[in-house]
């Protein structure tokens, strides 16, 4: 079985549900609590993708060198460093960390 009409159907569904906002609504603002939910799914969403990559299924995968490197690329964040200097002192962390080990 192929994946392509999976993701065909996926991109398919996508488009309705754009569509369908500006349909529905025809021009009127969205109250300001529904607004407010909207803004917290992304990051609510990123946080459990993170989480249930780190720790696995069950958490059978749990590596907490993985937890104290998202730690120290957070960390590098708070203090304005870049993107990617804050994502290699994360690597940097986790490395040191196994080494240590």
């Amino acid at each position: 079985m192929s994946l392509w009409p999976a993701i065909f159907a996926v991109a398919v569904i996508n488009v309705l549900f754009k569509a369908l906002g500006p349909t529905v609504l025809g021009g009127r603002a969205l109250p300001q609590r529904v607004r407010d939910v909207i803004a917290m799914l992304a990051p609510a969403l990123l946080a459990a993708l993170i989480v249930a990559e780190v720790a696995g299924a069950h958490w059978s995968k749990f590596d907490w060198t993985v937890v104290a490197g998202l730690g120290g690329a957070g960390a590098a964040r708070l203090l304005r460093w870049p993107d990617l200097p804050a994502i290699l002192c994360g690597v940097l962390v986790t490395i040191l960390l196994r080494l240590a080990l």
